[in-house]
């Protein structure tokens, strides 16, 4: 206990339960705990979408209760420069980008591992996230840190923290990664912390629970086109295919059509040229599956990456069961992954998270599909 107390820890504090229960944690075993609060979004004074004013207050709740200083850091301008226009961009191209992924590379494993160094003397961070992580020792004596899933399988993010290296990983302390998610809510209200029973956040922090076709709407003019099927018959009209992912069946818009079967409609393609929104019927739909894809902007953890022929599993969604893969190299940064069996509704723009057994690897972004 005593070695860690000349140790300091910035907790990344968002007002949530898991946190909260970081920041506890840490201060049990005996580190110097402060923490920090991120506002990464500027919402209008009549806009709480990202209710960022009541996620401080519960913020400041837990460090009062826990005895512990919290900041306060203002990173929206990094966030829109390196976070949102990324977003735009892939949805503009076609493609459905994942911006909470870009969101922990950019923001909170660069913006806060750096100003919590520089500006706060912190010898470690800390997040709520459920992963965990393991020294090991390679044949050369050398030693190595690996990211491991979270305990929790329900609540395991390491398909999410997947484009940390090494050395964010050895200065990043996952205090809840250990811990099943209800154990958590039971120390939170044992220690009386008013995030005991708030409930996750989900859905993207700048869009919060709007629709997000009216949010896309603010920035990207949307361009309607024809509906086909992959016969080329045209049964629909889209209002942009931005608003629809591969895999999709809510909001198609396609009633009952004459002479066709009763099964849904999901899109499986989008033909950017011809501004086209392809959709065929029935959840098996051959178009739907892919045998493989080709991924490139590859992280890591280890920086080298695996080598050619390299067998694992994959998870092209988060929370998706583990496919079995091969990784064939096609150079530097791009990869050619063999599926062991067809998988449905690979999504480019979206990542690929690659693990063996416990371990996270790193990932890529889906560039394109092998059908």
């Amino acid at each position: 206990m005593s070695n860690n107390s000349d140790k300091k820890v910035i907790v990344g504090m968002s007002g949530g339960v898991d946190s909260s229960v970081s920041a506890y944690l840490l201060q049990q075993q005996g580190y110097q705990v402060e923490g920090l609060f991120m506002k990464n979004w500027e919402e209008d004074d009549t806009d709480e979408y990202c209710a960022a004013a009541e996620d401080l207050k519960d913020a400041q709740a837990v460090a009062d209760k826990l005895g512990v200083e919290l900041h306060t850091v203002n990173f929206a301008s990094e966030y829109w420069d390196n976070v949102f226009e990324y977003f735009l961009a892939e949805y503009k191209a076609g493609r459905t980008p994942n911006p909470d992924i870009m969101c922990n590379k950019e923001i909170k494993f660069k913006a806060f591992l750096e100003f919590a160094a520089e500006a706060l003397g912190a010898d470690y961070i800390a997040t709520g996230h459920y992963v965990q992580r393991r020294m090991i020792t390679d044949e050369n004596g050398q030693t190595h840190w690996q990211m491991l899933r979270g305990l929790d399988n329900n609540k395991d993010q390491s398909y999410f923290l997947y484009t940390l290296a090494e050395e964010h990983v050895a200065q990043t302390l996952f205090p809840v990664g250990g811990l099943e998610k209800p154990e958590v809510r039971k120390i939170a209200e044992e220690q009386g912390l008013v995030t005991a029973a708030k409930k996750d956040s989900t859905g993207i922090c700048f869009i919060g629970e709007r629709k997000f076709k009216d949010f896309l709407q603010q920035y990207l003019p949307a361009q309607p086109g024809d509906i086909e099927t992959p016969e080329g018959e045209v049964i629909g009209k889209h209002e942009g295919l931005m608003y629809h992912t591969l895999g999709q069946r809510k909001g198609l818009g396609i009633g009952g059509l004459k002479d066709a079967s009763e099964e849904p409609w999901y899109t499986v393609d989008k033909d950017l040229e011809r501004n086209v929104l392809i959709v065929a019927q029935g959840k098996k739909h051959p178009k739907l599956f892919s045998v493989g894809m080709i991924v490139n902007q590859c992280d890591w953890v280890d920086r080298v990456g695996p080598s050619n022929g390299f067998k694992c599993t994959v998870k092209t969604r988060y929370r998706q069961a583990d496919i079995k893969c091969q990784l064939e190299k096609i150079d530097g940064d791009t990869f050619k992954v063999v599926f062991a069996e067809p998988v449905s509704a690979v999504t480019p723009g979206q990542s690929a998270v690659f693990y063996l057994d416990e371990v996270c690897l790193g990932g890529a972004i889906i560039d394109s599909l092998i059908r």
